[in-house]
C-alpha cells in the first residue's frame, strides 16, 4: 500500500481534549444527546472563540476534533471495568473517528475546534461489538450536525 493513501488511525495528544477552559465550556455550552449506553455532549467554537477561550494565546497543539471520555464511578465502582470501558470506548473512536475528522477540516474557517465528550451511563460492562456498533451511530450523527450547523460568532 502506498503511504499517501494509508489512513491515519493514530490518536494523538492534540486530539485528547485536557485543556480545563475547554472542557469547561463544552459542559457549560455544549449540546448532549444519548445513544444508550453513550451520553454525547459536543460543542463547536469559531476561532474568535476559540482565541477569547484563552488569557494570552491558544496553546499549540490543538487539533480540530477534540474528544473525552468519562465512565462515572457511580456507575462502575471498580476501577478496572472503567478502565477496560475506557479502552473499548477510545479503540471504538480511534477506528471509526476519520469520517468525522475530515468533515471538521473541511469546515475550519467555521469551526476552530469540535468538543467531544462521551458519558458511559449503562451500569454493566457491554461487549467491544455493541459498544462500536453505537459508536458508529454517534459519530454519524455528529457529522450530520456539523453539516447542518452553521453557528455563527457571539
Amino acid at each position: 500500500m502506498d503511504r499517501t493513501q494509508e489512513k491515519n488511525y493514530k490518536f494523538g495528544k492534540e486530539e485528547r481534549l485536557h485543556h480545563r477552559s475547554l472542557v469547561e465550556r463544552l459542559f457549560r455550552e455544549g449540546t448532549s444527546f444519548y445513544e444508550f449506553p453513550l451520553r454525547v455532549t459536543y460543542n463547536q467554537l469559531s476561532p474568535q472563540q476559540l482565541t477569547d477561550n484563552f488569557r494570552d494565546q491558544v496553546p499549540e497543539g490543538i487539533s480540530g476534533l477534540q474528544m473525552m471520555i468519562t465512565v462515572p464511578k457511580k456507575k462502575r465502582k471498580r476501577a478496572v471495568d472503567r478502565v477496560l470501558l475506557r479502552r473499548r470506548i477510545r479503540e471504538a473512536y480511534r477506528l471509526n473517528r476519520l469520517q468525522l475528522k475530515e468533515t471538521v477540516e473541511k469546515k475550519k474557517d467555521e469551526i476552530a475546534t469540535f468538543s467531544v465528550s462521551f458519558i458511559y451511563i449503562h451500569d454493566q460492562n457491554l461487549p467491544y461489538s455493541s459498544i462500536e456498533f453505537k459508536m458508529k451511530k454517534v459519530l454519524k450523527k455528529l457529522e450530520q450536525i456539523i453539516n447542518k450547523e452553521k453557528k455563527t460568532d457571539v
